[in-house]
């Protein structure tokens, strides 16, 4: 394969448009639903985790619909996309979002033994608490993948 036509083949791939589309989707919506419910632009949450959509979602479900428009929903390649899809969205509302509720805690105890006098536990900066997903977040997310791969698919290709 030459440098030129690998270089094609990427700009041209439909799968890999339709997810970095559905993130980029869910990153916009995300914004917006936060400056809506807290009457406050914050661009952080363009690039940020965790909110309303689940952006993870909106990529891996974009993906996996994509996958199943171009290779076939009976296609190893779509239950591979499938799967992955799976456990990023499982992962999301499990783990990620168990750690999020950590870090809030931990901040929360920071900041109480710092007022009670005890700097040596001062951390540098918070830890990151929007990192995970409810079920309604993820569930918006794939919506949202889903649609944006069906709306491309029939768009564009």
């Amino acid at each position: 394969m030459s440098g030129m036509s690998g270089l094609q083949d990427l700009l041209h791939n439909d799968i890999l448009w339709a997810g970095i589309l559905g993130w980029f989707v869910a990153q916009i919506v995300k914004t917006i639903l936060y400056a809506v419910m807290n009457k406050k632009i914050d661009f952080t949450r363009l690039m940020g985790d965790g909110g309303m959509p689940s952006a993870h979602s909106a990529t891996v479900a974009a993906v996996a619909a994509m996958t199943g428009f171009t290779c076939g929903f009976g296609s190893p390649v779509f239950a591979v996309a499938c799967i992955t899809a799976i456990i990023v969205m499982h992962d999301a509302m499990g783990v990620r979002l168990e750690t999020g509720k950590q870090a809030k805690l931990l901040n929360e105890m920071v900041t109480l033994f710092e007022a009670l006098g005890q700097p040596k536990l001062k951390m540098e900066k918070k830890l990151k608490e929007l990192v995970g997903h409810t079920l309604s977040q993820v569930t918006a997310g794939m919506l949202l993948g889903v649609t944006v791969a069906v709306i491309y698919y029939y768009l564009f290709l």
